[in-house]
């Protein structure tokens, strides 16, 4: 514990140290050191261990440089928002219902087939809607840009 280990961790190498003793009570050598020097030394090299295996200890799940940095562009943001506005502006100038496939097919995540069943529309019916929406909505947002770049 005064190696800086928790009362668990102190608990655990004590007890595999003991263990140590015992299985190799036959190796100590009286001439070589005394028996707490011995003991101590097992300690020392069974926490040693413990260390090497225990690598969550290493990394501190609170260190900023494990979070990825973010980085906000107020400039992009203002971009994404004026986009947002932008498309939903020339949602709203749709027919409603191109508008309506357009929300159904991709605000709604549906299938074609699924709408025309939903609307009992003719599948190809829903098709050129939505085509004709995207023509109209194209045209809407780079005409929207060509006035903002003036």
């Amino acid at each position: 514990m005064k190696s800086g280990s928790n009362d668990a961790t102190a608990e655990e190498i004590t007890q595999d140290t003991l263990i140590t003793l015992w299985h190799k009570a036959g190796l100590f050598d009286r001439t070589k050191s005394s028996l707490s020097t011995w003991l101590f030394r097992i300690a020392r090299n069974r926490r040693i261990d413990l260390i090497r295996r225990d690598k969550s200890d290493r990394l501190d799940p609170n260190d900023p440089t494990l979070f990825p940095t973010v980085f906000e562009i107020a400039e992009e943001d203002i971009d994404a928002t004026k986009r947002d506005e932008r498309v939903r502006a020339a949602i709203k100038a749709l027919p409603e219902e191109q508008a309506l496939l357009i929300r159904l097919s991709f605000f709604e995540a549906k299938a074609h087939s699924q709408i025309a069943e939903e609307l009992d529309l003719p599948l190809g019916t829903v098709k050129s809607r939505i085509r004709l929406a995207f023509n109209r909505l194209r045209k809407g947002l780079e005409a929207d840009e060509e006035v903002d770049t003036d």
